[in-house]
């Protein structure tokens, strides 16, 4: 068979680009924190078993979020709860309503622990942005709509 038709291996290190970091601050909850530092515990004991089989692909893979999770950690932020619920600040769980009538609740976290699904979204997305600085009552663009702010805790 012609090598022009067989797949090369997962083992072309060199191409397995890094994990590209935000330029936004790395502001993180106490919360983050701890799940950055959880990602390099796991990305250490990852590079150390790769290295034990001397699987140089795992290497690679570990050896790339070992550095991404360790710059993550060296740049991290512990933001302070805020203090007061009179606008919306990093670390608010904050209640809308959108114009369609959907009610949403979000927490404002940092960007390596939001999970819009679980009810968190990133300081950095636009829904946050557009959140900041808000009270309760004021509309703010959501997407193509509009919601109003009904809750901040």
């Amino acid at each position: 068979m012609s090598r022009a038709f067989v797949k090369e291996g997962d083992d072309n290190i060199d191409d397995l680009p890094e994990r590209s970091i935000s330029a936004h601050p790395n502001d993180v909850t106490r919360e983050g924190l701890a799940q950055i530092e959880t990602e390099v515990n796991d990305a250490q004991k990852a590079l150390a078993a790769a290295q034990g089989a001397g699987d140089r692909p795992a290497i690679a893979r570990a050896s790339r979020d070992l550095r991404y999770w360790s710059a993550r950690r060296g740049t991290a932020n512990v933001a302070p709860q805020p203090q007061d619920n009179n606008q919306v600040r990093f670390g608010h769980t904050v209640t809308i309503i959108r114009d369609d009538g959907r009610g949403q609740t979000y927490r404002i976290v940092g960007e390596d622990e939001a999970d819009p699904a679980q009810g968190s979204i990133s300081l950095a997305s636009p829904l946050a942005q557009a959140l900041f600085g808000k009270r309760v009552g004021d509309v703010v663009p959501v997407g193509a709509g509009k919601a109003e702010i009904l809750k901040i805790v």
